[in-house]
């Protein structure tokens, strides 16, 4: 199978094409030939204008509910999803049924991973069945795929099993994800506690339980010597720790949802279920700090936080209605969408492909010829309405759906996988 990609723009700073506008020939997933034009015939020629390319994206971040919640995400359908928005590797979290922590579990994910075109990696639990009381079997987890532990949606509430978790994970070069939550702190909350909260007259939820939680971890992570992410940080307070921690050179490393980026608490006054998500979607002053802590480096990455809930979980009350949205087919267009004008396309990439792989010890790939072909092909300039017809995951609790976008996916080149939408 032969692919010839026409007048693409390659995305790429560490590489010396960066900027310049080149045909590429890939051959039985292997990249043959780079030129600034190439006639030899191929089975499939993908030509666009506008078209981008770069090497594939990552996402560190996201749950496709297999198994035990097959009917919200299926391991095919959440490839799909993250193949339509530009992603060739993946970090799926362990809140399955059964959960993600043992051997078996982590082989049975990366065996029906392997012929959906793209890279699956399971995020092992720190605790059996993520019940945050007794350590798994990390070690034999590492050893068969599992290159990050986490409890995914259950933060660690126990801080010296968590201090226990990250000496276990020196031994084994691992890295310990938090989603940082005190459960004891407005644990009755269904969004951010401030003013929007007390007109609409819900029950709020203080970015307090964040901060707390991130004070505690990055003193835990300093002390263990450790590695820690914080996923999902959403406060100011919470950026200015992470800042000061990174300057005092402690081991740790943040991201942002998209979500965080785009939306405010004002965003909930039509009580819109699908912006019920956990950490809670903050102020417009968090937001635009957020977005800065994005520019300046303090946030490491974007994760998609893609979590599907079936229609039944947000077509009711706000009260009853679960936390969280999907992500991955809107990702790229909502984040070049809040920083287009103030970023290069070159440094979004960067944040999409570069630092995650960094972050969790992942080779990176290359354009160059005689490389595997690990790619993401995207126009960052066109604008279009994100639709249901956008979507391809089970679920379509997306906030997004309506929205206009700049900054549309094309497909991806993974090896022999090819993926265009």
């Amino acid at each position: 199978m032969s692919v010839l990609i026409k007048q693409a723009t390659i995305v790429c700073k560490a590489s010396p094409l960066n900027g310049q506008c080149k045909d590429l020939l890939i051959q039985n997933g292997i990249i043959t030939a780079i030129a600034d034009s190439i006639n030899q015939p191929a089975d499939r020629v993908i030509e666009e204008p506008g078209l981008h390319i770069s090497i594939g994206w990552m996402d560190s971040f996201a749950h496709f509910c297999d198994p035990g919640y097959e009917y919200r995400e299926t391991i095919e359908s959440g490839a799909l999803a993250a193949a339509s928005g530009g992603f060739t590797d993946i970090l799926i979290l362990p809140n399955t049924n059964p959960v993600i922590s043992s051997k078996s579990q982590v082989e049975y994910i990366i065996q029906k991973a392997s012929s959906t075109g793209v890279k699956v990696y399971p995020i092992g639990a720190i605790t059996k069945n993520a019940a945050g009381k007794e350590l798994s079997e990390m070690y034999d987890m590492a050893n068969s795929g599992a290159i990050a532990f986490s409890d995914g949606l259950n933060s660690i509430q126990d801080g010296s099993l968590l201090l226990k978790a990250l000496q276990y994970v020196k031994t084994i070069d691992g890295t310990v994800i938090q989603l940082p939550d005190d459960k004891t702190i407005g644990s009755n909350g269904l969004m951010n506690e401030g003013i929007i909260s007390t007109q609409l007259g819900l029950p709020g939820k203080p970015a307090m339980a964040e901060e707390i939680m991130i004070a505690r971890d990055i003193e835990l992570a300093n002390y263990a010597a450790s590695k820690i992410h914080f996923t999902g940080i959403s406060s100011t307070k919470s950026l200015a720790l992470i800042k000061a921690a990174k300057e005092a050179g402690v081991n740790i490393s943040c991201s942002v949802t998209p979500y965080h980026l785009f939306f405010s608490d004002d965003d909930l006054q039509q009580y819109d279920t699908n912006l019920k998500v956990n950490p809670p979607i903050r102020t417009k002053s968090d937001r635009q700090n957020l977005i800065q802590g994005l520019l300046d480096g303090t946030i490491d990455f974007i994760a998609s936080h893609h979590l599907p809930q079936n229609y039944d979980a947000k077509v009711c009350e706000f009260e009853y209605a679960k936390n969280g949205m999907i992500g991955l087919e809107s990702m790229f267009g909502t984040v070049w969408s809040v920083v287009n004008e103030q970023w290069s396309i070159a440094e979004l990439v960067e944040r999409l492909s570069v630092s995650p792989r960094k972050t969790f010890g992942l080779p990176i790939p290359e354009i160059k010829e005689g490389t595997t072909a690990i790619l993401t092909l995207f126009n960052p300039a066109a604008t279009y309405i994100f639709g249901e017809n956008n979507i391809q995951s089970n679920c379509n609790n997306s906030a997004f759906i309506g929205k206009q976008l700049k900054g549309k996916v094309i497909g991806i080149i993974n090896g022999t996988h090819i993926h265009t939408n």
